[in-house]
């Protein structure tokens, strides 16, 4: 089992937080990880990604050409690495941000308002945790009390309540769509 991810969005959204919470879940499940990020001239507002492999094997190389999975908080994004994912990919898109759908008819599209839902819980900065709890439920590649154990280890104890609340809201959102698809 091979998972490749690409979160894409503005600097400042948390793109490269979903990538290491996610990356340091792997290694606390046993995982092979790779963790790669990519920021743009600007430190907030510019352009970033971050590409995570998790992998039961060795992994090559950390470079990702044709993820399996597409997680955008922006358009840009969106316009940019739409094409790149694999066919029967699934891309997960922060509907608030972004105003067109999947162009592809070979992918997944899995459309989640993030920023409302993270406003409704009282932080509108926790709208990337919704959509890595999006992410985990969706392709299973962590079991999710393995992501929430590295959240509390890895991350900030004061914000661990808050996004655990999201990534609960992220699993919900996703359960939600399933059932509508």
């Amino acid at each position: 089992m091979t998972y490749e991810i690409l979160f894409a969005g503005f600097g400042g959204q948390g793109i490269m937080s979903m990538g290491k919470f996610l990356a340091y879940g792997g290694m606390d499940d046993g995982l092979h990880v790779s963790w790669c990020p990519s920021y743009g001239p600007e430190m907030r507002g510019g352009t970033a990604n971050c590409s995570v492999i998790l992998s039961d094997d060795d992994i090559g190389a950390p470079v990702i050409t044709e993820p399996d999975v597409l997680v955008v908080m922006n358009r840009p994004s969106l316009d940019k690495f739409e094409h790149i994912v694999k066919p029967g990919g699934l891309i997960i898109v922060d509907s608030d941000l972004v105003n067109r759908s999947v162009e592809r008819k070979d992918v997944t599209e899995i459309r989640i308002p993030s920023q409302s839902i993270a406003t409704e819980i009282g932080a509108k900065t926790i709208a990337n945790m919704i959509l890595l709890g999006a992410v985990v439920e969706k392709i299973g590649v962590i079991p999710m009390d393995v992501l929430l154990a590295s959240l509390k280890e890895h991350g900030k104890e004061s914000f661990f309540e808050m996004n655990k609340l999201a990534i609960e809201k992220g699993i919900e959102a996703v359960r939600k769509e399933l059932v509508t698809a």
